[in-house]
Order: C-alpha cells, then structure tokens, then sequence
C-alpha cells in the first residue's frame, strides 16, 4: 500500500509503507497495559482560511497549517531544525553530561556508595543509558516522519494521553534540571566571592542565586534557539576543561599532602539505605537529557546515523572528564567530599575563582540547552519566529523567558538541595523518559520484528526502572524533607 501525503514546506514528507508495516501500525499496544486495535491514521493536514485557487500549496504560509497525527496536533516548530552536524550535536551532549554538575558526583554518588558500588555502579550506568538513548534515537523517523519532540513521538505511538503524559513528565524534568543548574551557579558564584570577601553571611546563598537567575535570563533572551549556540558550545567546553583540570589538579594535590582519608559510608543504616538509593537515582540523571528527540531535531540527515555518531562521541570522549573529576575527588577526600568539589579544594586563590567563575558562567551555557524545550514550546504556540531582534520576539523573550527562569529562581532559592534534587530528577522523570517509556516505545514500534529474548529483555529493563523509580522517588522525597528540617527555606548552606 502506497501512501503519502505533502506538508506544505518545512514539514517531513511522509515516506511510503509497505504492506507488512501498515499492517504493523494497526495493531498497538496501551501504555497502560493490554491491547487495543485502533484505526490507522496518516497525519492529518488541515488549513486554516478559504480554499482560494490563487493560493498554491507552494505559496501557503506555514503558519496557518495544522497537522494531526492520532488526534494529536503536531505543530510545525518555530526553531530551526536539520541544520546541525553530529559533531555539534556531539558537543551539545557532552555539554551537558560535563557541565558543573559534574563537580557534586563526588559527594552525591561516590561517598553513599564506596568505591565498589561506585565505581560499577558508573560503568553499567553508562552502558545503559547509551542503549536506551539509542533506542530513542533509532525511532526518530518512526512511521515514515520525523518526531522532533519526545511527546510527539509518544503521542504517534500511543495516542493523546501519552502524549500529555509525556509532556507533563519531561516539563518536570527540565523545570528541575533547570533548577538545579540555578543552584548551582549560585553557589559558585558565592564560593567565588568568599575567596576574596570574608564569609559574614551578609551576601547569603539565595542572593547569588538570583544573581545567577537573572544571568541566565539575559542569556535566554539573547540566543533565540538550540541551533543559535553555535560558538557558545566551544566556549562551553573551555570553560568546562577549566573547572575539571582545576578540580582534577588541586584535589590530586590535596590527596598527596593528606593521605589519611576515610572511604567508609557514613551514617545509620536507614540513612546508608536511602542515600544509596538516592545516588543510583544520580547514577542515571548524570549521563541522561530526558530531551534527546529536541536535539535529534536540530542534527542533518541522516538523522539516525548521525544522532548515533554523537551518541558513541558522548558515551566514549564525553564521559572521560566526568570520570576524572569523580574519581579523582573521591579519592582525594573520601567521605568527607562536598556536594560541590571545589569547596574541598585547597590552592592559590586566582586559580580556585578561575574554576568557579567557570563553573557560574558554564552553567548559564548549559541551562539554556535544558531549557530550550520549553521556550520551542512557547514561541511554537505564540508565533515568533522571524528576526530574533525584532520588537515583537525580544520583548516576548524579555517577557515569557524571564518569567519561566524567574519561578526556576524562586524554587532554586526557596529549597537549595542541590543533592536531592538531582535524586528526586532521576526518580520523578530520568528513569520514566529514559527507561521505562524508552524501552516500551521499542516493544509496541518493533513488537512483530523482536525476538522473544529481546522481548523479555525490555520488559525486563521496565519493570527493573518501574521499581528503582519509586524506591528513588520516596528515598528523595526523605533526604529533602530531612534537609528541610535541617536547614529552613531560603538556607544560606
């Protein structure tokens, strides 16, 4: 059966089917159990206006068309797409699995973990996750088109709700990735400024940390889209290689000159418990986006060979720095590691501030990447696209940007557990975007072509990721709600 359907201008043409993947497509399977037959449906394209002859479907904006795919529109995107190579793309995701958040691993997965743990617990972490990225990867092209947002492609596979669902789960996912970034930019901005004024508590935590969100605004105000980077990858990564061989140096020092140090876990055994559980839910949020559709969207055909091209340059070249730092403080300091390594360190003052400066200014970088989902979402569904210097789309951005980053910035100073947060990110969303729906979407895309092994190995991954979400999920709701008890809201840790 042969079909296609045209999508005036910038929109995918649908490829053909043949008989045996039709038939596939009629026969889904519920994500929430079960199966159900359901009418195979193309894409719909609605427009909206009269049917005027003088308008040729060369001549119809974009703007005014409407696409449906299983009753879900699927608007056309305002942000630039296919225009990235692998290479950039490649540096995209290392910016990520590399940006300061690397400088807590240390203290929030080595110190509840031990070595042992640890340091398997690393390796098959990275294993995983490059496999289930993978798996997302290789349905990019799904059904014959293009799925340029992780909802739209749940939402071709399972229906609405999915795709509600989807989009709910990865808004909390970014909201709190973005918080985090925030949080930490904050910190290193004030362990930058208490190198050089003493610490009286008169500049408190939550005062850098509006400092960093406003920061970060300007910032989203000035790149208009993912793809608009360009440059600022590079200086994303020179400012990465500062911090890591700053961290990397001073701690192989300080390890050098104290060489009594205590690896064992500390705490009570229900706190060993939970805080282990915890650092798996890390282990997962440290190498995972929850977003890869988003940055598979910006990458030239062919979109899968190439996504997968910056996949192995992540998980090979990309985790090496990650590595470093984490091991390399671990051993220096042992249990006693902090949740932000370069509080450990000791050394000369302008190389200390270099690394955190850097850490700041990275983390401004690599939050407008996490956060570039939701602002393709608001200019998608407001119109603005053109001229990114034009009144309409800059005072947009001042606008809905600055207000979206300026919540990030009240929730990052109203509870600045940069630890449990990471744990609670894995748990709530890393583990059900990366895992559980990763693995689910390969079974019901593929369920006539795999194996009964390969079967058994996804339901397998599921149920796996089903359990650790929850145990994660309650384990980081308990370490916040110990914190908070700890230290009030607002605290200046």
């Amino acid at each position: 059966m042969n079909k296609s359907i045209s999508i005036y201008r910038q929109l995918a043409v649908l490829k053909t089917f043949d008989e045996e993947e039709e038939e596939e497509r009629l026969l889904r399977v519920s994500p929430l159990g079960g199966e159900e037959r359901i009418q195979d449906q193309e894409p719909t394209v609605l427009m909206a206006g009269d049917n005027n002859n003088n308008n040729s479907s060369e001549e119809v904006d974009a703007s005014v068309l409407k696409v449906y795919d299983q009753g879900v529109e699927i608007p056309e995107t305002a942000h630039q797409i296919s225009s990235d190579s692998w290479f950039q793309v490649g540096f995209v995701l290392t910016t990520g699995i590399n940006s300061a958040y690397v400088l807590g691993y240390p203290g929030t997965v080595m110190v509840p973990l031990g070595w042992i743990a640890g340091v398997i617990g690393l390796i098959i972490a990275t294993i995983v996750s490059l496999n289930a990225n993978a798996l997302i990867a290789k349905l990019h092209e799904f059904g014959g088109k293009r799925h340029i947002r992780y909802r739209d492609l749940a939402g071709h596979i399972y229906g609405r709700r999915a795709y509600a669902l989807t989009w709910g789960l990865q808004y909390v996912n970014l909201f709190m990735i973005n918080t985090g970034y925030i949080i930490l930019a904050g910190q290193a901005l004030k362990a930058a400024f208490v190198l050089f004024w003493k610490d009286d508590h008169t500049m408190k935590l939550p005062y850098f940390i509006a400092i960093a969100g406003f920061v970060c605004a300007l910032f989203a105000i000035g790149i208009p889209n993912l793809s608009a980077l360009g440059v600022w990858l590079g200086v994303s990564t020179v400012l990465s290689t500062i911090y890591i061989v700053v961290a990397i140096w001073l701690s192989v020092r300080d390890g050098l000159k104290n060489p009594a140090r205590d690896y064992s876990i500390p705490g009570t055994t229900a706190t060993k418990i939970f805080e282990s559980i915890g650092a798996c839910a890390n282990l997962v949020f440290a190498f995972n986006t929850g977003m890869l559709p988003e940055i598979q969207a910006t990458i030239r055909q062919p979109v899968v060979e190439n996504m997968m091209k910056a996949l192995y340059f992540q998980f090979s070249v990309g985790v090496l720095p990650m590595f470093a730092v984490t091991f390399v403080g671990y051993w220096a300091y042992g249990n006693s590691s902090s949740s932000y390594l370069l509080n450990n360190v000791s050394g000369p003052v302008w190389m200390k501030a270099a690394a955190n400066i850097s850490a700041f200014l990275q983390s401004v970088i690599a939050l407008h990447i996490f956060a570039s989902p939701m602002y393709e979402f608001l200019d998608t569904k407001y119109g603005i696209k053109g001229n990114a210097l034009a009144v309409r789309n800059l005072t947009f951005r001042v606008t809905v940007r600055g207000g979206y980053l300026a919540i990030n910035t009240l929730v990052s100073a109203l509870l600045p557990f940069l630890g449990d947060f990471m744990s609670l990110t894995g748990a709530v969303s890393t583990f059900p975007l990366t895992f559980i729906l990763a693995n689910h979407m390969c079974l019901v895309a593929k369920r006539t072509k795999l194996p009964s092994s390969q079967k058994m190995w996804h339901w397998l991954n599921i149920c796996f990721f089903c359990v650790a979400s929850v145990a994660a999920a309650i384990a980081a709701l308990r370490l916040i709600a110990v914190d908070s008890k700890t230290y009030h809201v607002f605290a200046d840790l």
